[in-house]
């Protein structure tokens, strides 16, 4: 099948035609579902719409809403017809909404209740149709706007996608993914692992990003596999819910979800029974393992894929369910590489690392220090995006003289061809004495203190900053006017909190000052903090 996979377009015709009676989608709390021959036939219905409505091939068709088995529909109808496909993230402000559905040129708009209500209506009359994503009617007809009624079979270099990143250093850029691009990670996944008609995955991240979109979508869907979608919001306690009904043996999720349950649920339970805080201290393995059966009982009893991707994972989180034989895979990438690059699964890996290359894509280090080994991240392969939309500049500087993609990770590589990320080239800290600080291998120090949530290091007046937001069952620093007590325990904290660092970095990685959060962290769709927000003073105690 590898061979004959060459654009989503291929995807969509094989898998309504094999699979055409199997159950593709559903939704775990509503009353919606598709056969692969159902989908197949409402893509074409909705496809002959935008046709008779004069959006022809090429023409971009924007998709802004939560997860729903409607996502996929729209998707498809895009580009498996020759159209342009350009996910917005559900999360997304009008403001940014908008910015990308104008620098896009986007035709048309399938939107959410949610997210419609967040648009002007001057950027709702500039559309030819809007779609309520929902009932799938349309809810705008636009007189107007050109007429394309041209039919194009999509060709492996013929553009997929625009997806609009929402990253941590500034505006959003439109990278430009083409049908080969996302191709070439579905064939990645086969080599991962192999998923087929009697496996069930259930996805709970934003189908805007190309984690989910490649991976948790269009691999499944060219695999014969169910997807079940959730309309509410992942917390733990409604996912446990969820997973006990549909007993789904693959999921994609972002190191957050899985830390949540370790340190909130894993490790207090843990520390209440003497019986396993001994097992902790003198059976340390067999406890892991005990408690990785149970874990897998909780999400379901099912579960051989457990993907985490997005963000680093906490080393010690790492570390359990290495031990606990857990079936976690970490993937490495970016929206730019659609996105896989590397992979590291349970089996095999070291914790912390991001593994190995993944078939099609190849890795090395580029301008490598020779005395610590640290090189900058670059990659070749079908998966590599053309570049960002309308920015040849910026399209220039994402790719070295020899053609090879510029993470700006930095990272080491071991014998085995495994890479350990040491930080991020637009993070990285120059220090008074010239030297590299990676405020990533700080906040590893920090996340092991007591009570920290999460924290990122930054510099002000040349000085390393701790910002840190902790517990609020511990501290609570909501209330306007701390009373004297608590002043006494924050600043406790903070010294003692800044005291368990220093001892623990190089001399030029101390931090000179800790800052508490009062506000949550600004975050991206993959839950990745927006650091160059906090360049500048945020409300802290």
């Amino acid at each position: 099948m590898e061979k004959n996979l060459k654009t989503i377009a291929d995807i969509y015709r094989y898998s309504t035609k094999e699979f055409n009676t199997r159950i593709w989608s559903f939704c775990a709390d509503k009353e919606l579902s598709y056969t692969y021959g159902q989908f197949g036939n409402k893509c074409e219905e909705l496809s002959e719409l935008l046709y008779e409505h004069g959006i022809g091939a090429g023409d971009p068709v924007a998709i802004y809403s939560s997860s729903t088995p409607h996502w996929p529909l729209a998707f498809f109808t895009a580009t498996a017809f020759g159209r342009v496909s350009v996910p917005i993230l559900r999360d997304f402000s009008g403001i940014e909404a908008e910015h990308v559905l104008k620098h896009s040129e986007s035709r048309v708009l399938f939107v959410g209740k949610q997210q419609l209500s967040r648009l002007s209506e001057e950027c709702l009359s500039s559309l030819d149709l809007v779609f309520d994503i929902d009932s799938l009617e349309i809810i705008r007809s636009n007189a107007g706007g050109k007429i394309n009624k041209e039919r194009h079979e999509p060709q492996p270099n013929d553009l997929a996608a625009l997806i609009y990143t929402s990253g941590t250093t500034g505006q959003a850029k439109g990278v430009m993914l083409t049908h080969i691009n996302f191709v070439t990670n579905v064939i990645a996944g086969f080599y991962i692992h192999t998923i087929g008609p009697k496996d069930t995955l259930l996805s709970i991240l934003p189908l805007a990003h190309t984690y989910e979109l490649s991976l948790g979508m269009l691999y499944p869907f060219a695999s014969g596999a169910k997807v079940c979608y959730i309309s509410k919001a992942p917390t733990p306690s409604y996912l446990v819910k969820v997973m006990a009904n549909v007993h789904p043996t693959a999921m994609l999720t972002v190191p957050l979800i899985i830390e949540k349950v370790y340190k909130g649920q894993i490790l207090p339970t843990i520390k209440k029974s003497p019986v396993l805080r001994w097992m902790n201290r003198n059976m340390n393995s067999m406890l892991c393992r005990i408690v990785g059966r149970q874990l897998i009982k909780k999400f379901g009893g099912k579960m051989r894929f457990f993907g985490i991707g997005g963000a680093k994972l906490d080393v010690d989180v790492e570390s359990f369910l290495n031990k606990a034989r857990f079936p976690y895979f970490i993937g490495y990438g970016l929206t730019e590489c659609a996105p896989l690059l590397a992979i590291s699964s349970y089996k095999n890996t070291i914790p912390g690392s991001i593994g190995t290359q993944v078939h099609g894509v190849e890795l090395r280090l580029d301008n490598i220090n020779k005395a610590t080994g640290e090189g900058e991240i670059v990659a070749r392969g079908n998966n590599i995006m053309t570049g960002y939309y309308k920015d040849p500049e910026r399209t220039a500087e994402a790719f070295t003289e020899d053609g090879w993609f510029r993470t700006k990770d930095i990272a080491t590589v071991d014998s085995k061809g495994r890479y350990t990320i040491r930080g991020r080239l637009g993070n990285m800290i120059l220090g008074a004495n010239g030297e590299n600080i990676y405020p990533e291998e700080i906040e590893k120090v920090i996340a092991e203190f007591p009570d920290v949530v999460e924290s990122i290091v930054i510099s002000r007046d040349n000085r390393l900053l701790a910002l840190v937001r902790v517990n609020p069952d511990a501290i609570n620093l909501n209330s306007e006017l701390l009373d004297e007590k608590m002043k006494v325990i924050v600043e406790s904290y903070k010294k003692r909190l800044m005291d368990y660092v220093n001892t623990r970095v190089n001399i030029n990685s101390k931090i000179h000052t800790v800052e508490l959060m009062v506000q949550p962290f600004v975050k991206t769709a993959t839950l990745k903090i927006r650091r160059f927000l906090y360049a500048k003073d945020a409300p802290s105690v």
